[in-house]
């Protein structure tokens, strides 16, 4: 698998990497078998980049890569999880010792003393221009309590700002067929700074997998029941904040674009690994097929339907979403 890496991460990565959340919550009930499997297989086909967090099924998801970790050895797996979101979403609680609280609750669930990357979680905006808050995790990092430090973020303005802060390593945020305002501002800066841009939600919460129809049923513990209108956080993270509906219509549109010999799931990848400036994308996976399926997508050649993918994005899409976040 091509290996990327940023200036300020300092080490490589997998161009596909793997999303942790599945296995804690919020995606239906995956087993503890079923999760180590999805482990296992993703490191089989050459992932090194795990993400996960401390809020994912209470720390089921960090202690599940931990285990991992432990049965594996050395593997050379870079484990990147965030913290932030276990507590009320105000400012005042974003503070030393919270994170010095959380790290170390995250440190025992992983198993190891030094965690390779820490995100701020989607933390309330103001926290992004909070001096202390990064001096608190500067000096995390010269405890080598961290490794290094990024943000999870919602919208293109939180990244620039995280952008500027000379000690952000990476940043995460959603960026997918149906997410392309990154594309405009965002990814160049970070390119420029020598900052990890970490994508999420590769596949739209799996609408961009293509296997979802109108009369779809997700389960009630799956976020694609609950969140659907934001009830629950961020409407942004739930399809990336399209409407279902409109969301089915533009995976037809793209549908005809996926080369011979790849799935859909693998064209959305694909794309995502194409952009200028992606270091990783982080598909989740339920099952350890779909996990190898997921890390085929760095074996594709890359697109040559850029065009079309934006111009579907344009007509859809744009109108709903593109001044949201």
């Amino acid at each position: 698998m091509e290996n990327r890496n940023a200036r300020r991460l300092g080490r490589q990565v997998g161009v596909v990497g793997l999303g942790c959340w599945q296995l804690g919550a919020d995606w239906g009930q995956v087993d503890e078998s079923d999760a180590l499997a999805v482990l296992h297989a993703a490191a089989d086909t050459g992932v090194n980049f795990f993400d996960t967090a401390d809020v994912y099924g209470d720390g089921r998801s960090e202690t599940l890569v931990g285990r991992f970790l432990r049965e594996r050895g050395d593997a050379g797996i870079t484990v990147a999880t965030k913290m932030g979101r276990r507590v009320e979403q105000t400012p005042e609680n974003y503070h030393r010792d919270n994170f010095l609280a959380w790290n170390d609750r995250s440190r025992a669930n992983l198993g190891v003393d030094t965690l390779d990357l820490v995100q701020l979680h989607c933390p309330p905006t103001p926290v992004y221009s909070t001096d202390e808050v990064f001096d608190t995790l500067d000096e995390m990092v010269e405890a080598k309590r961290i490794a290094a430090y990024g943000v999870s973020v919602e919208t293109v303005d939180e990244a620039l700002t995280a952008i500027a802060r000379p000690g952000v390593a990476s940043v995460q945020i959603i960026l997918n067929a149906l997410r392309l305002k990154p594309l405009e501002r965002v990814l160049p800066a970070a390119a420029d700074a020598g900052v990890a841009i970490i994508a999420r939600v590769p596949l739209a919460s799996g609408l961009l997998s293509g296997k979802y129809r109108r009369d779809t049923a997700f389960a009630a513990d799956d976020h694609r029941s609950f969140n659907r209108n934001g009830e629950a956080f961020d409407v942004g993270e739930t399809f990336s904040g399209v409407p279902y509906e409109v969301g089915l219509e533009a995976v037809e549109r793209l549908r005809g674009l996926v080369p011979e010999g790849a799935t859909m799931a693998q064209f959305a990848l694909r794309w995502i690994i194409d952009q200028p400036g992606v270091t990783v994308v982080i598909p989740g996976a339920r099952n350890a097929d779909q996990a190898r399926a997921n890390s085929a997508a760095a074996d594709l050649a890359p697109l040559t339907s850029h065009d079309e993918v934006r111009a579907a994005y344009d007509e859809l899409v744009r109108p709903l979403v593109h001044d949201r976040w």
